[in-house]
């Protein structure tokens, strides 16, 4: 029995050291391509979402940095990291800010950036403090970048610039008004779908509708920013994010015609990302009904897992808080009965019974907790292995297709036979039934040839699926 046990063990090692060798092999025959942005080149096209309320902080950015990546500093709320917030939070939301920057620098040469709202309170003072630190990129969220925009500081500092937006008309007026104001327009855009983490630019009846899907936003917005390159002569790079999770999402939204992706679930479930553990663990935990879409302070629909604190607010319950500033200019928090800073603040510290966790759709399929370095390579493989099942699928669908062809014909031949046979059986006498023989013995021909071609098409369909199993089981897919 032992003996047997063994030899299960060994064969199910080789098979890992096939499998492993699979993928290396594959991804290095498929690699993810680079992604060019604002004169700037990135190894990966993987930009790392903005996570606010000091989630995603110098920890997490620089590690997706150092690895080919963007690493973005979320500017939202990272004033709740220092001791004096209470008492002076844009003081304590520059300051943060700027050394958050610092460390980040200090640890990689990689590309960073900066995701700053633009609706929030200060958002000027925190944009001016990015280019100050000649932050590689500036995302700009939670409103229009259109007025009082410090071009000229942003080109001088070479810094590059992409609003994040829920629509080509969005992107349009964006870029429309940078170039009558200043003559000037975006590095680029991200583009949201409604399947992202926190707060959505979306109504809530939009959130399932298919129209608004990320899948049908990034060709509007490619559309809609086609006249502007033409205009300015440069191609403007599309980041596309909601619901990416695996190197197969990468590889269906870069054929989409985005050159990049925005990630933030992924990245919460990282030995990086630097929220507590316990919130990190509230991801792996969750289940898919567990997460739900809130009605935030702000005037906004959001995704997050449900919480006791969430449950309370549900019924009623209000909820003791400060409120240091009027972080953002929709914000209800007396109507709301809580604050929703104070509450994100709470659970990134891991204190989940006086908060809860933002999520994206995709954060009950977290199982784990990683190292950047291992998502990404995870995620390489995912996109190279797409590359190559994609043609032998496409066979397959195409397989399929002859094959439905091949059975209508059959059918409408088979059809004919019958009603000749019955039209030959009225008419049939004496002198036409050698006429008639030779007629069936045609239509018979004709039919075993059809009856071969479709047998052929059905075994090639049955081999393609056997070789996509195999790869299936080889790659542990």
């Amino acid at each position: 029995m032992r003996a047997e046990s063994e030899t299960a063990m060994n064969d199910q090692t080789i098979l890992d050291i096939q499998a492993a060798k699979l993928k290396a092999a594959v991804a290095a025959r498929h690699p993810l391509p680079a992604l060019h942005l604002g004169g700037r080149t990135a190894r990966l096209p993987i930009v790392q979402g903005g996570m606010g309320v000091g989630l995603s902080l110098s920890g997490l950015a620089t590690a997706v940095a150092a690895e080919g990546g963007i690493g973005v500093i979320a500017a939202t709320g990272i004033g709740m990291i220092e001791p004096d917030y209470y008492e002076r939070p844009l003081e304590a939301n520059l300051r943060a800010l700027r050394n958050e920057v610092r460390k980040a620098r200090a640890k990689t040469s990689g590309l960073l950036g900066v995701n700053i709202m633009v609706a929030a309170d200060g958002f000027l003072q925190m944009l001016r403090t990015a280019i100050e630190e000649r932050i590689d990129f500036l995302f700009l969220g939670a409103g229009l970048p259109i007025k009082n925009m410090p071009v000229d500081l942003i080109r001088e500092a070479g810094v590059g610039v992409l609003p994040i937006v829920s629509s080509g008309r969005a992107a349009r007026l964006i870029f429309k008004s940078w170039e009558k104001i200043y003559q000037d327009i975006p590095d680029g855009v991200v583009v949201e779908g409604p399947r992202a983490g926190g707060h959505l630019g979306f109504k809530l009846e939009q959130i399932e509708d298919p129209a608004f899907q990320l899948e049908r936003l990034i060709p509007d917005v490619i559309e809609s920013l086609r006249e502007f390159e033409v205009r300015f002569g440069r191609s403007l790079p599309i980041i596309a994010g909601g619901g990416v999770f695996t190197g197969e999402d990468i590889h269906r939204i870069l054929k989409l015609g985005a050159q990049g992706v925005q990630m933030g679930t992924r990245f919460i479930a990282t030995d990086e990302c630097d929220a507590d553990g316990r919130f990190k663990q509230a991801y792996i935990d969750c289940r898919k009904e567990d997460i739900v879409i809130i009605q935030s302070p702000v005037g906004l629909p959001g995704r997050a897992i449900r919480s006791p604190f969430l449950e309370d607010v549900a019924r009623g319950v209000k909820k003791l808080f400060r409120c240091p500033s009027h972080c953002l200019e929709s914000c209800g928090a007396l109507e709301a009965r809580y604050c929703i800073a104070e509450a994100l603040d709470n659970a990134r510290q891991g204190k989940l019974r006086e908060g809860f966790a933002f999520c994206g759709a995709n954060a009950y399929r977290v199982t784990s907790i990683v190292p950047v370095k291992d998502l990404l390579a995870g995620l390489k493989q995912g996109y190279a292995l797409a590359c190559f099942v994609g043609p032998l699928k496409a066979e397959c669908a195409k397989a399929a297709e002859k094959m439905k062809a091949l059975k209508s014909e059959y059918g409408l031949q088979l059809a004919r036979i019958r009603e000749s046979f019955r039209d030959h059986l009225r008419r049939m006498s004496d002198e036409n039934r050698a006429k008639f023989r030779n007629e069936k013995a045609r239509l018979r021909g004709k039919f075993v040839r059809i009856r071969r071609d479709y047998l052929a098409a059905k075994a090639r369909r049955r081999e393609l699926n056997s070789r996509l199993n195999d790869i299936g089981r080889l790659a542990g897919l």
